[in-house]
């Protein structure tokens, strides 16, 4: 029986479902297994939400109720984490929701979802980095050391105001630090995946020991009011904290390199999901519970807790958890990006040269070192606010068109083999959407602007270049249009 959707034509033509057998000139190496797969999920989860997040909305928004902030963006984040789970145990190829849109909803949607990851991923790569150099540069003045000022931040920032008048001004620690990741994903899938799963069972292990000695030092009357500005406070700050429980959408990228992915993709999808929902919750109570919400720090929230139940040294142990934990989400996302636009050259939408692999290692060396230089100079010339400032929309209309690609392809091929089903359907992937779409409408005005710039941008390359030179074009050689399985 075949397994294609009809191709459809013009700018919606759609990638056959069957089309999921390796390319032998740009083919990815199966190396992952079910747990470096759950442990790059985990990686790309938890970072900045468990240890600042989760302290300035208890303190702003919720107060002791930040546990079912995260408890309701987990809930939501899970509606769209099961769409994905059904697509990567369906169609185990790189690029996720790109190569899903693609598929299901034509040509030009999974160009401009993939276009828009670019630019999201590799910005979120920027954004990490930059904030895993505050942190640097605070150790170093712990230790007494001054770097100089013109590496010691973009222009705009307080390093910029100290510098003297016509100096060259840099974030070379940002920069340095995006360049280090590309180079470790171009040792190949297999050193990449043991450097980050190291680094996910450091930084799980900080998690856990912050979790364990807290819980002694809990106070019952610090829960009390537990909702101090009311079940919408838990609803504003679940918007806030939402982007601190995806990441899988990241991992599932990677699924062309996942050894046996119909089974292990959807699993650890699932698994990653639910550990770092599980930490998170405990984190929050654990916070929560140590000291009155009123007087959680919002910047340095699980540090100030346990200078303030006399333990001050944890708090060395907490920033080194804090920077391994962000270093991980770091690693996530610029694999992530790599495999997307991988997967975007390779079928021709951008050039091909771009997807051609190092013949040993089987990684799109060109294409990650395109990243890597792209989110250096970002990191090392943006301040952090302008650079977290070209992140999120996209992710969120990736979560849209993904729930919604789930829900098509679900009725209109319910014969496709599918290594997992996403439950409630539609009811759960529609969920995904809503809270998906409501989460946009707190985006500032300027984020659609920078986003409706983008994608015109992405719109002209599209029919300058991808249109004719995609491998979906009847007119070119070697067309897959009417490939069949």
């Amino acid at each position: 029986m075949a397994t294609n959707l009809h191709p459809g034509r013009g700018i919606f033509r759609r990638k056959p479902v069957a089309d999921i057998s390796e390319d032998g000139e740009t083919g990815l190496q199966r190396s992952l297994g079910l747990w470096q797969l759950t442990a790059i999920g985990v990686g790309g989860i938890i970072g900045a939400g468990i240890f600042s997040l989760a302290g300035a909305v208890a303190n702003e928004k919720a107060g002791p109720g930040v546990l079912l902030s995260f408890l309701i963006a987990g809930i939501a984040s899970a509606a769209a984490a099961f769409s994905y789970a059904e697509f990567a145990g369906m169609i185990p190829k790189a690029g996720s929701a790109y190569t899903y849109g693609y598929v299901v909803l034509g040509e030009v949607v999974g160009w401009l979802i993939g276009w828009d990851l670019l630019l999201e991923y590799t910005a979120i790569v920027a954004v990490v980095a930059i904030g895993i150099s505050g942190y640097f540069n605070d150790l170093l003045g712990f230790l007494h050391i001054d770097l100089p000022l013109w590496m010691s931040g973009a222009p705009g920032t307080e390093a910029d105001a100290g510098a003297p008048p016509g100096s060259y001004k840099i974030n070379l620690f940002a920069a340095l630090l995006c360049l280090f990741i590309a180079f470790m994903l171009n040792q190949g899938m297999k050193s990449a995946a043991r450097f980050e799963t190291l680094l996910v069972y450091l930084k799980v292990a900080v998690v856990l020991l912050v979790i364990v000695v807290g819980a002694f030092h809990i106070n019952a009357g610090n829960y009390q009011p537990f909702l101090p500005y009311g079940i919408g406070g838990a609803f504003t700050g679940a918007a806030t904290v939402f982007f601190a429980v995806f990441g899988y959408d990241a991992m599932s990228t990677a699924a062309e390199e996942s050894k046996d992915a119909q089974k292990h993709m959807p699993k650890a999808i699932m698994y990653s999901l639910a550990i770092s929902m599980v930490l998170y919750v405990l984190a929050c109570l654990v916070l929560t519970g140590m000291i009155p919400y009123t007087e959680i720090s919002s910047e340095s929230a699980f540090s100030s807790a346990f200078a303030d139940v006399g333990l001050p040294a944890l708090g060395a142990v907490i920033a080194i958890g804090a920077i391994l934990g962000i270093l991980t989400v770091l690693f996530t996302f610029m694999l992530g990006v790599t495999r997307v636009g991988f997967a975007m050259s390779r079928d021709g939408l951008l050039p091909r040269w771009f997807a051609k692999t190092h013949p040993t290692r089987k990684v799109p060396s060109r294409f990650t070192w395109l990243i890597g230089i792209a989110s250096a100079l970002i990191a090392g010339l943006l301040p952090i606010g302008e650079a977290a400032e070209l992140t999120n929309i996209g992710i969120l209309l990736a979560f849209v068109i993904v729930c919604a690609a789930v829900i098509v392809l679900r009725y209109r091929r319910p014969d496709l083999p599918r290594g997992f089903k996403c439950p409630g359907m539609p009811v759960v992937p529609v969920i995904g959407i809503i809270f998906s779409i409501w989460l946009v409408t707190f985006l500032a005005p300027e984020t659609w602007l920078r986003f409706g710039a983008w994608f015109a941008i992405g719109l002209v390359i599209y029919f300058a270049y991808g249109y004719r030179n995609s491998k979906l074009n009847p007119a070119r050689k070697g067309s897959q249009i009417d490939q069949g399985e």
